[in-house]
């Protein structure tokens, strides 16, 4: 049995429609995730025995943007989130990581604040904190504590 003219006409269009249909849906699935990733981590060793700084670039590889929500750490009370704007910081309660792009956290930039020390981060030692997203899974990161005059050859 042979199609009709008029089925003939619509198979093409149909079939158009349902592979686009498909590769929609497998696309909606493998892509739209955040890959994050942290390179450049350090402290410079503080002066105060109350508070420090940190810095790093959270890099996303993936096809959807995320949100930094909150950092904590066992070396201090808190971390609190800052950018500066002009020349003031101020805390923010969350910070985008864009797709495709990278977050960074760099003197005279956004930058995280330890608060609270348990104790003062020396030069050669290592704190671990634990970074929260509003989608991803959280990171672990190990950032070495570098002298007070550090500058990272990445300029941040």
């Amino acid at each position: 049995m042979r199609p009709t003219r008029s089925a003939r006409l619509l198979a093409a269009p149909v079939a158009v429609v349902t592979g686009a249909l498909l590769l929609a849906g497998c696309g909606s699935d493998a892509d739209g995730t955040a890959d994050l990733s942290v390179q450049a981590a350090y402290i410079p060793q503080p002066v105060s025995t109350t508070m420090a700084a940190g810095f790093l670039t959270i890099v996303n590889k993936g096809d959807a943007k995320d949100e930094l929500t909150s950092v904590t750490s066992s070396t201090a009370g808190q971390v609190t989130l800052h950018r500066t704007v002009g020349s003031s910081m101020e805390q923010v309660s969350s910070l985008d990581v864009p797709a495709h792009g990278q977050l960074v956290f760099k003197t005279g930039g956004n930058h995280l604040m330890f608060e609270m020390l348990k104790s003062k981060p020396v030069q050669g030692e290592t704190v671990t904190v634990q970074l929260h997203f509003a989608d991803s899974d959280p990171l672990k990161v190990e950032m070495p504590v570098k002298s007070a005059t550090y500058i990272p050859k990445t300029g941040h």
